[in-house]
């Protein structure tokens, strides 16, 4: 927990500040002129997490089926896959190694913690990522 929380909580303190910034602005507004403001590796990272939580967020969007189980899987499993996403878009872009490490260890989790829900539901596991590619040489 403490891991994904450590890559969340910067972009949930950059949604606040933006939205705190441009006020009364639509959300795609105010995303797209913080957007504009950003530079380097910055603004892509941004893109891809932002696409990264807007797909976990209408993923984890399910009716409930009736079995707990079930739900929580359906919810947390597209929750475990945007964090995957956050991860490898600190691992392309992030310099720092402590932080480049933490994400590596948060595919990695993430990815079996899937897998298992998925076996206790009866679901056959997705193919997994390959995270090597994205660890910079």
């Amino acid at each position: 927990m403490w891991k994904t929380l450590a890559v969340a909580l910067p972009l949930a303190v950059v949604a606040y500040a933006g939205g705190a910034r441009f006020g009364s602005q639509p959300a795609h507004m105010a995303s797209q002129m913080l957007m504009s403001e950003l530079c380097g590796d910055e603004a892509p990272f941004m893109v891809e997490n932002q696409a990264a939580m807007h797909r976990m967020m209408s993923d984890m969007d399910i009716a409930p089926s009736g079995d707990v189980d079930r739900d929580f899987s359906a919810m947390m499993i597209p929750h475990h896959r945007g964090a995957i996403a956050m991860a490898q878009a600190e691992l392309r872009y992030g310099r720092n190694e402590s932080l480049r490490r933490i994400a590596q260890e948060i595919i990695v989790d993430q990815q079996q913690e899937i897998a298992v829900m998925r076996l206790a539901l009866d679901q056959p596991s997705p193919p997994t990522t390959a995270t090597a590619a994205l660890v910079r040489k």
